[in-house]
């Protein structure tokens, strides 16, 4: 079914109109997530009125696409903000391929694939088709606007070189007159139309790829043809022995790894020392390496599932034992990296890649064993559902989490311990950590070291707030609290002095230290 040009192109138009509007020079904030909700909302109210309706399942997309869409515009932390819109785009690109469909929960990563790029295809290709169909539907009524448009547009041409001579002469003639021709070009926008031109271009060209993402939800997300019929992706071809002798070395490895481990490692401090390591250097080594051992792991296992023959029940028997034992392995080897990890912030605080490590290996781990379990039951297919689910977690946990928010109470609660407070990475945090340097400042029991070192950040915070006002497009729930507690803060920071250096401000401690404020 093709939908009719003159509802397609209206919506369109207006959809690219809006997406000059609300982002031309503006700054990222509730701008994207109104665009979407519009854009969404548009798409499916025309298809509605062309009797095209969502298939059931694929209305289950609407939930994460929604709560990764106001993320956008309440957190301020670069990976979660970056990892939300990727997610929405992502999430809406499937949910228009299997509009009809459906069938999205079937699919295997070359499904998605081969769909995306169809997607793509139709939004570089469908417009144009449905433009052409226009034009030969409607082809008199083109004619018959040019005839009697045509004197108009002739008269025009002639007289704009004519009027432009005298107005040069005029305006040399009289300073005066010359400044009010000044005021009404100015007024007509006539000094600005290179940009407009620019924006224009790039609204014509957003209608268009919209226009090819709606025709291709309404015509081909029927079509949802999976890869080799939804069979096996590739016939196995590695032999039973051969994939058997894989799994079984590379067990034979991690074991020999964690036997050390609960030797060393889970055995104690004095157990390292043995070794002639100290705790914080046996901690800080290696939980990087381990995390891609995981990785790289987990691909070996889907990679197996694929390739390897298992023709008797004894034979798929032995090898979901061996995919068990080596996810168990794993899971071992990531405890170790979590562990680890934990003990190197202990000694140096938690910084936001540390964290986004934490969140990582917990949401691999569950990957790892639903790939056990896809293994056991033959359902390699569903490999990714499970990998997509995991980086829905993944990115969902971040946003929920509050990144920034959480370092600030995880280094504050270290410095109560006793342990050194980074006020200078404090103070270069997102928007998102000052409810936390607020809540921290304010409170009764904190010692007054600790206090002093928070208010110097905050202070830091507060000569950083040179920006404009925000026009409603750009306004970001985080970005706005963080202006309110600032103000309210404000009269309490006053005895911190600061001066400026190089154009930088530096921020005294109470201590004596001085602080560069650097975003």
């Amino acid at each position: 079914m093709e939908l009719r040009p003159s509802r397609l192109w209206p919506v369109a138009l207006a959809l690219g109109w809006l997406l000059d509007f609300l982002f031309w020079k503006k700054a990222p904030g509730i701008n994207f997530a109104l665009y979407i909700a519009v854009c969404l909302g548009a798409g499916m109210v025309l298809l509605h009125f062309e009797g095209i309706r969502p298939a059931r399942r694929s209305l289950w997309l609407l939930l994460p696409t929604a709560f990764f869409t106001v993320l956008t515009f309440l957190r301020a932390e670069p990976m979660s903000v970056g990892l939300a819109c990727f997610l929405t785009l992502l999430l809406l690109g499937i949910f228009s391929v299997t509009f009809c469909g459906g069938r999205w929960v079937e699919y295997s990563l070359p499904d998605y694939l081969v769909q995306l790029c169809n997607l793509l295809g139709s939004a570089l290709s469908r417009g144009g088709v449905s433009l052409a169909a226009a034009r030969r539907q409607g082809r008199e009524q083109p004619r018959l606007l040019l005839r009697r448009a045509g004197p108009i547009l002739r008269g025009i041409l002639i007289a704009a070189p004519i009027v432009l001579v005298f107005a040069v002469l005029l305006a040399s003639a009289d300073p005066i007159f010359a400044q009010r021709l000044r005021d009404w070009t100015a007024f007509l926008w006539l000094e600005r139309w290179p940009e407009y031109l620019l924006r224009g271009a790039y609204i014509l060209f957003a209608a268009y790829l919209l226009a090819g993402i709606i025709l291709h939800a309404a015509t081909r997300s029927r079509e949802e043809r999976l890869v080799n019929g939804g069979g096996p992706l590739i016939r196995p071809f590695l032999g039973f022995v051969e994939s058997t002798i894989v799994l079984a070395s590379v067990e034979f490895l991690f074991a020999s790894f964690v036997v050390v481990q609960f030797q060393y490692f889970f055995g104690g401090q004095a157990n390292i020392r043995v070794g002639g390591f100290t705790y914080a250097e046996y901690a800080r080594r290696g939980f990087g390496e381990l995390v891609t051992v995981a990785f790289f792991s987990l691909l070996l296992l889907q990679a197996l599932n694929l390739f390897a023959r298992r023709e008797t029940v004894s034979q798929r028997r032995a090898f979901s034992g061996l995919a068990i034992a080596l996810v168990a392995l794993v899971l071992v080897i990531l405890v170790s990296a979590y562990r680890r990890l934990l003990l190197y912030e202990a000694a140096y605080g938690f910084t936001r890649l540390r964290t986004y490590t934490h969140v990582f290996m917990v949401w691999l781990g569950l990957l790892l064993v639903s790939v056990a379990v896809l293994a056991i039951v033959r359902r390699e297919r569903a490999f990714a559902l499970a990998a997509l689910l995991a980086a829905l977690g993944f990115a969902g946990t971040l946003g929920a989490m509050n990144v920034d928010g959480f370092i600030v109470r995880a280094n504050i609660a270290r410095a109560m311990a006793g342990q050194e407070l980074d006020v200078g990475y404090l103070a270069t945090l997102s928007d998102d950590a000052l409810p936390a340097l607020a809540s921290a400042f304010r409170s009764p029991t904190l010692p007054a070291e600790i206090r002093g070192s928070v208010g110097t950040a905050l202070v830091c915070r507060l000569q950083l707030r040179s920006d404009p006002p925000r026009p409603w497009p750009s306004f970001h729930l985080s970005h706005w609290k963080a202006e309110r507690l600032l103000s309210e803060l404000r009269p309490d920071l006053r005895g911190y002095p600061w001066y400026l250096k190089d154009d930088i401000p530096w921020v005294i401690a109470p201590d004596g230290k001085q602080y560069p404020c650097t975003r």
